[in-house]
């Protein structure tokens, strides 16, 4: 079992920035492969970004790249997720996911592991 606690989300203004936190712990969180979804009101849950249990393989959904940045601290089973340019569409639910492939994470069935969430609103 591993737990996930995002946090850092917030109201931020069109432009500004913020970071994402996700502390996992339980069974060796870092052999897992880490990503990021969100999920805006009325519409489905999407990847956001994902990052390999080395943090060496990164992926980022198209509407992100150039403005969001994952990492990941094993020593602090931490992965973070820094927003930078926000946009009132980025507002949404974002979500920690933990999986054993960031191949299958990415497409949104391989994750084994979720968070509860932390809101980020962004307003214009």
């Amino acid at each position: 079992q591993v737990q996930l606690v995002e946090s850092g989300g917030g109201l931020v203004q069109t432009g500004g920035s913020l970071r994402l936190s996700c502390a996992a712990s339980g069974r060796t969180p870092s052999r897992y492969a880490m990503g990021w979804f969100r999920q805006a009101p009325g519409k489905e849950r999407e990847f956001v970004a994902g990052i390999s249990g080395s943090g060496g393989i990164i992926y980022y959904a198209d509407s992100v790249k150039g403005r969001f940045t994952i990492s990941r601290d094993n020593a602090k089973n931490t992965v973070y997720l820094q927003l930078n340019t926000l946009k009132p569409e980025d507002t949404a639910v974002y979500y920690c996911a933990a999986g054993s492939s960031l191949m299958t994470i990415r497409a949104g069935s391989g994750v084994d592991y979720w968070g509860k969430g932390t809101l980020v609103t962004v307003s214009s």
